[in-house]
């Protein structure tokens, strides 16, 4: 399977960037995905991510209450609606999928840069 992350871009900080992550090869039915990001001389970080229904999502506390992980199986895509963002936010955003709670994340897209300024 590929994943396509886009959807990055230069935002100024308060501004808003919805990305896309779109697999090819395979559906997403049944396999969670999730959002990660890796900013400039620090380490992946987790952000978010999406059970394979939909029905449950999680995210890092630094962006509770300003992104949301969405999914449309049909699509075969995951969103990630990004609000009010923050200069802390300015990172490579990566996506990933697994087969289940647990496991590791064995396909990645190839990131999609956002930078916010100020």
């Amino acid at each position: 399977v590929q994943l396509q992350a886009s959807g990055g871009g230069l935002v100024h900080a308060g501004g808003s960037l919805r990305l896309s992550c779109t697999a090819s090869g395979r559906t997403f039915v049944g396999y969670g995905v999730g959002w990660f990001r890796q900013a400039p001389g620090k380490e992946r970080e987790f952000v978010a991510r999406i059970v394979w229904s939909g029905s449950t999502t999680y995210y890092t506390d630094s962006v509770k209450g300003r992104f949301t992980i969405s999914r449309d199986n049909a699509k075969n895509t995951v969103c990630l609606q990004m609000n009010s963002l923050k200069l802390d936010d300015t990172a490579v955003y990566y996506c990933a999928s697994r087969r289940g709670a647990g496991m590791n994340y064995d396909s990645w897209g190839q990131g999609t840069l956002v930078t916010v300024s100020s």
